[in-house]
């Protein structure tokens, strides 16, 4: 971890090492019940539905995924209290992610590229900061977002937590238009999952796959692509040592 570690969260403090080990012991958790997850490249979280389904199951000291977007209000960049629901009723994806976190800057680009691409479908991308106010203002002013961003600290928590997921940073919620959750992509986010994500959420839209048929083919392919994420690292690193 480089020195954008010492940018994470004061408010954490000591908690932080034991939230980390928390959140490390929920990615083996999911990995091991969750079939789109890999122990080396967390995947995707499915809603709490049925109690047949395994993703309603959660460690101990973690909430259950709900089924539908939780009531929550976060702050926006002007201070404004806002409900994350109002972002709902289209296709949406919500991203919570930190300043310290590596994998977190890493994606913007791309959450900036897929809004431009798809806003025209209806479809919206909002993030949400957990961190410091001054901290997340002072990234985004270099780092602009093209997409709506919510920030919170100990209420920032409290919502990841809504989600069922913690210190899990970052994690991506896809929502459809009925403000159902469909998947929570736990991990960096990539654009075939994305992509893949968000033409299901439309396939739920246009009545061609009910929710259940969507999260199966979403549960499949990123299973799919992470297997072949994996494999063609392996490749790439088996090349440069030779």
């Amino acid at each position: 971890m480089n020195n954008s570690v010492s940018k994470a969260p004061r408010f954490i403090g000591a908690a932080l090492i034991i939230l980390a080990a928390g959140a490390a012991g929920h990615f083996l958790y999911m990995s091991s019940r969750q079939a789109p997850t890999l122990a080396a490249a967390p995947a995707a979280a499915g809603p709490a539905t049925d109690a047949g389904n395994p993703a309603t199951q959660t460690t101990p000291d973690k909430k259950p995924i709900p089924g539908t977007l939780p009531d929550i209000t976060l702050s926006d960049m002007q201070g404004k209290p806002t409900k994350l629901a109002s972002f709902g009723g289209r296709p949406l994806m919500v991203n919570f992610w930190a300043t310290w976190c590596a994998p977190c800057r890493r994606e913007i680009p791309l959450l900036n590229k897929i809004r431009m691409q798809r806003h025209q479908q209806n479809v919206e991308i909002v993030g949400v900061a957990v961190d410091f106010r001054e901290d997340v203002l002072k990234y985004v002013h270099k780092v602009p977002l093209s997409y709506p961003l919510l920030i919170g600290e100990e209420d920032g928590l409290a919502a990841a937590e809504a989600f069922g997921m913690g210190m899990a940073f970052p994690f991506s919620v896809f929502v459809d238009s009925q403000n159902r959750i469909l998947t929570i992509k736990i991990g960096e986010l990539h654009e075939d999952e994305a992509n893949f994500a968000f033409d299901r959420l439309r396939d739920i839209d246009n009545g061609l796959l009910t929710r259940e048929a969507a999260q199966a083919a979403v549960a499949d392919a990123f299973r799919e692509m992470a297997v072949e994420r994996a494999r063609t690292e392996a490749e790439t690193t088996s090349k440069s040592a030779h």
